[in-house]
C-alpha cells in the first residue's frame, strides 16, 4: 500500500489526470441543461411581459445566461474542476440550446399584450408578424 507522498510507477500524482464518476459528471450535465432550459423560459417571460424587443431581449438572454453561469460555478463554490471535467461545461454548453425556448416564450407575452391593447382577435397572425419583428 502506497501512502501519501510516495512514487507510483506512473511517476506521481501530479502528472496523472483527474478521475471522474461517469454518472455523476452526466448529472451534473444534466442538471446545467435543465438549470438553463428553465431559465431559459422563464426569461423569456419576463422579456416579454417588460416589453423587451430585437436586440434588447437577445441581450437580456445572454446576461440571465451569464448570471446563471456564475450561480452554477457559485453553487460549485468555483471548485469547478471538482464536478466538471472543464470550464466549458459551466460557462458554455447549452447557452445556445436554450434560445429558442426564450424566443418562444418571449414573443408569447409580447402578443399577449399588444392583442390586448390593439383589440385585435387574429392571434395567430399577430404572432408571427411579431416573430419576424423579433428576428428582423
Amino acid at each position: 500500500m502506497a501512502r501519501e507522498g510516495d512514487r507510483g510507477a506512473s511517476g506521481g500524482a501530479e502528472d496523472d489526470p483527474p478521475i471522474f464518476n461517469a454518472e455523476n459528471l452526466q448529472s451534473n450535465i444534466k442538471s446545467i441543461h435543465y438549470s438553463r432550459t428553465f431559465l431559459s423560459i422563464i426569461g423569456g417571460v419576463i422579456a416579454g411581459i417588460w416589453g423587451f424587443t430585437g436586440l434588447t431581449g437577445f441581450i437580456f438572454y445572454f446576461l440571465v445566461m451569464a448570471a446563471a453561469s456564475f450561480g452554477l460555478a457559485a453553487k460549485a463554490k468555483f471548485s469547478i474542476c471538482t464536478y466538471f471535467d472543464s470550464w466549458n461545461r459551466i460557462f458554455l454548453d447549452g447557452i445556445f440550446g436554450g434560445l429558442m425556448s426564450f424566443v418562444l416564450f418571449w414573443t408569447y407575452p409580447l402578443v399577449r399584450k399588444k392583442r390586448r391593447h390593439s383589440g385585435d382577435n387574429d392571434g395567430a397572425l399577430e404572432h408571427s408578424r411579431m416573430c419576424q419583428r423579433l428576428i428582423t
